[in-house]
C-alpha cells in the first residue's frame, strides 16, 4: 500500500532499508550504500559535473564507513542519484553531507529531494537536528538547491556574488558556501 506525495507513490519500506518511488512509469529504489558502489559512482562523478574534476573528492572511505548515512538511488539496479553523509563527531546534535550527486537526465524529478529526505530522517532517528553542507561558491546550482531545501547559508567573512563566502575554507583560494539546516 503506497502513500501519494506529488506525483510520486511511495511504498513501505522493503527488505533492509530500501525505500521504492514510484513515478511516470519507473520505479525508483533508495537504498544504503555498499562498499562496492564505489566503483560504480567514482567514474560518473566527474561526468555528471559537466567535467569538472570532483571524483577525487569522494574516496571510497565513505562508502566502506557510513553505510548506514548514505544512500542510492537506482531504476532497474542503474544508479541514478546518491548521497553520503555521515553524524558528525564533534557536534554530537550534527550531522554532515558530504557528497551529493543525480545523474542530469533524472534531475528536475525529485531524486535529489527524496535522498535529502532519507538523510534527514535517518538522522533524526538518531537524535541529530542540525544538518552542515558546504560547497564551491561557483556551483550556483547547489547554493540555489540548498537554500530551496531550507538550508540558510552562514554568514562568512565575505561576498561573492552576493553570497556569503568564507575565504580560504579548503585550503589558500579554495572558498567555500557553508549551509546549515535546523531539522523540526
Amino acid at each position: 500500500m503506497g502513500v501519494t506525495i506529488g506525483r510520486y507513490l511511495n511504498d513501505e519500506f522493503i527488505g533492509k532499508r530500501c525505500l521504492r518511488m514510484r513515478k511516470e512509469g519507473y520505479l525508483v529504489e533508495i537504498r544504503n550504500v555498499k562498499g562496492s558502489d564505489y566503483y560504480m559512482i567514482s567514474p560518473l562523478i566527474n561526468e555528471w559535473w559537466g567535467g569538472r574534476q570532483m571524483s577525487d573528492m569522494l574516496p571510497k572511505l565513505f562508502f566502506d564507513h557510513f553505510k548506514n548515512t548514505s544512500f542510492i538511488a537506482e531504476i532497474d539496479g542503474r544508479i541514478v542519484g546518491f548521497i553520503i553523509g555521515f553524524l558528525s563527531q564533534s557536534e554530537l546534535d550534527a550531522a554532515y553531507i558530504h557528497f551529493v550527486g543525480v545523474h542530469p537526465t533524472y534531475r528536475e524529478q525529485k531524486i535529489g529531494k527524496r535522498l535529502y529526505q532519507r538523510f534527514f530522517n535517518v538522522v533524526k532517528q538518531r537524535n541529530r537536528n542540525v544538518v552542515h553542507a558546504v560547497t564551491s561558491p561557483v556551483n550556483k546550482a547547489s547554493i540555489a538547491y540548498h537554500t530551496k531545501l531550507g538550508f540558510d547559508i552562514e554568514i562568512g567573512d565575505r561576498e561573492m556574488d552576493g553570497v556569503s563566502v568564507f575565504s580560504d575554507y579548503d585550503g589558500p583560494t579554495q572558498d567555500r558556501v557553508l549551509f546549515m539546516k535546523r531539522l523540526d
